[in-house]
Order: structure tokens, then C-alpha cells, then sequence
């Protein structure tokens, strides 16, 4: 697992987000990080019956958007 960064372009203050808050974080529709996460492109984890999203797995999704940007493969 990746930790979150320190030059992480988003602020990061928990270890772990609330989809609501993960969709705020990332500025995407609850649709649509919804379709991230069944495509496997954003984790996340269970505790009870809430789905969480760690503060690192929104740092790895911005940065595999960032490497999709200038051309890298996934």
C-alpha cells in the first residue's frame, strides 16, 4: 500500500473518507465515483456496513490520473 505523499496535490486530513467526502475531495458525482470503484480505479474498504475510501487511495487515483494525462500506461 502507498502512503499518502507530502506533495500530494490534495489535502488529505483523515485516513479514511466517507464516499460523500471522497466525492467532494475528487469533485466527481456520486455516479461516477461509484462506477471508480466497481472498475477497481478507486479503493476502498468496509468497516461494518460502510464503504470507506482511504486518504491513499484518493492520492494513488489522482496520481494515475496525472500519469493517464501525460500518456503513461496504467
Amino acid at each position: 500500500m502507498t502512503a499518502v505523499r507530502p506533495d500530494t496535490p490534495v489535502n488529505l486530513d483523515k485516513a479514511l473518507y466517507r464516499v460523500s467526502e471522497a466525492m467532494e475531495l475528487l469533485s466527481l458525482s456520486r455516479s461516477v465515483v461509484y462506477e471508480l470503484i466497481r472498475s477497481g480505479r478507486l479503493r476502498t474498504v468496509k468497516e461494518g456496513r460502510s464503504r470507506l475510501v482511504p486518504a491513499s487511495a484518493i492520492a494513488e487515483y489522482v496520481e494515475l490520473l496525472e500519469r493517464e494525462a501525460q500518456g503513461e500506461v496504467a
